[in-house]
Parts: structure tokens; sequence; C-alpha cells
């Protein structure tokens, strides 16, 4: 096991494309089971004695978290609670506290799942991600992350080495989280949006309504119109026009469509005097 991050890096870049990197492992050991087979050629590198990257730092207007940093690590974390209030509340609705004490914001990110609390937290605030190889680092948005279902740009040789998210005033930041009961419950519709308080612009994110977790240039673009809503049902065509919800064991896309309007709905009528009631 690697003990240090260039020690990590040389370890994948040796593995190639049978190299895969671990964390907290919590949605490896779900997965497992049914698929195991699938890991017969795989050479895992597990971070987990690489100390450093379980860092929460907080200078400059910019927090950083480490890849191993977990759920509750944030919810302990002062700065990070008070800096960015949606972390601290996606962290408190991923799965149980055996899940918040081990799973990882890094491998949320890093593995993919269009139901991901965590990034949906993450992707309402301006948060760029540091890949490291024995290249050297890349920095990449994270609402640019994503190219498809569990498909990202990382490459085979990069580690997610950091969390960056750069701080600024809101005036909104909200987060909702919808699915079969209030704690340990895989996410039917999850919604975060924040309004910057110097610019006025929007950034809203759903996550279980599309391949990934997505933002929504188009509900963004109605609200920096400030467009007048008659109401919940008045949503449904610019969501539309942002996801593409499906039908699967959990839910259905009419469902999703509709509980999403309402929470739009509800979480800025209220909030904006210019949406109808």
């Amino acid at each position: 096991m690697p003990t240090t991050l260039s020690d990590a890096c040389s370890m994948l870049a040796d593995a190639g494309t049978a190299g895969r990197v671990m964390a907290g492992g919590t949605d490896l050991l779900v997965d497992w089971p049914q698929r195991a087979h699938e890991h017969d050629d795989t050479i895992w590198i597990d971070l987990s004695r690489v100390t450093p990257l379980r860092r929460i730092t907080c200078a400059d207007h910019v927090l950083r978290l480490g890849a191993l940093t977990t759920y509750w690590d944030v919810v302990q974390s002062e700065q990070a609670a008070e800096a960015f209030p949606l972390l601290k509340q996606a962290a408190r609705v991923v799965g149980s506290l055996q899940i918040q004490t081990r799973g990882t914001w890094a491998g949320n990110i890093m593995n993919g799942s269009p139901a991901a609390d965590g990034v949906l937290a993450l992707m309402a605030y301006d948060t760029t991600i540091e890949l490291r190889s024995t290249a050297g680092v890349r920095r990449v948005s994270l609402d640019t992350f994503y190219t498809g279902y569990r498909s990202t740009v990382a490459r085979a040789d990069e580690i997610l080495e950091s969390i960056v998210l750069r701080r600024h005033r809101y005036r909104i930041q909200y987060f909702e989280k919808i699915g079969t009961r209030q704690a340990q419950a895989i996410t039917k519709v999850g919604l975060a949006l924040t309004q910057d308080s110097a610019d006025h612009s929007w950034r809203v994110v759903m996550n279980s309504m599309a391949p990934t977790v997505t933002r929504c240039p188009a509900l963004e673009g109605v609200l920096s119109a400030q467009q007048p809503m008659a109401g919940p049902d008045a949503w449904l065509p610019i969501i539309d026009a942002d996801v593409s919800p499906i039908d699967d064991l959990r839910s259905t896309s009419r469902y999703r469509r509709v509980v999403a309007a309402r929470l739009l709905h509800s979480a800025l009528a209220d909030r904006c005097d210019w949406i109808g009631q």
C-alpha cells in the first residue's frame, strides 16, 4: 500500500488500464457481490495510508478537501459548515452513520452515480477538482467532469487529489433530497441551488434526473431573467429542457418531473418575490 501520493501515482501508472484507486471503499463493497468477476484482473491501489489526503483546509476564501476527507469530517468541521452549509446537509443524508464516517467526497465524485448526494451539493458551488498523475496536476471544473453515465474526463492514470471550493457570498442556498425514507435511501429526486449575492448568478443542480448529476442551464436562465411562474406546473417544460429522468426500480419519470417542479417552486416562492405563489 502506498504511503505517499507520489508512490500511489507511480503504482497506478505501472498498473495501466488494470489499475483502480480505492478510498473509503463503500461503493465497491456494495457492488462487489454481484460483479466480483469483473475485478479478477484489477490491481487495487488503496489510498488509506496516504494520510495527508485526509485534510480540510480553509484559507484565502478557498476550502480544500483532501481525497480521503469523509462526509463525517465535513459534518464536524465548523469552517466547512459555515462557509458551505449545503455540504453538511448532504453529508447527513448520505447512507448510515457508518457510511458517513468511511465514505469520501472524492469517492462520491469518481464513482459517477447519477444519484450522488455529495456531488449534488458540491456542484451547487464553484467547485474544481485536482487530478494528480506522474505528469503533474490537472484542474477540472466539477460541472464539466462527467461525460455520461459513470463516465468522466479523468484519465486512467489520474488520482483525484483535492476538491477545491471557492467561497462566494450567497443570497440563497438550498438542498433537498427526496427518497423512500428520510435516511438510508437512494435519492429519487435531488435539488441543490445557490444564488451569488454579488453578480446574482444562479447554479441549479439536480441528481437522479439524468445519466449524471447535472447543472440545469435552462432553469438558471429563467431564474436570471426573473421570469414569473404561475405555479409548479409552469416549471415542467423548463425542467424537460435540462434533464431526462427515466422509469426505474425506485421511481418513474413522471414522478421525478412533478416532484422536481414542486421542489423548485417551494424553494423559490418564498425567496423570490417575482415568482408567483
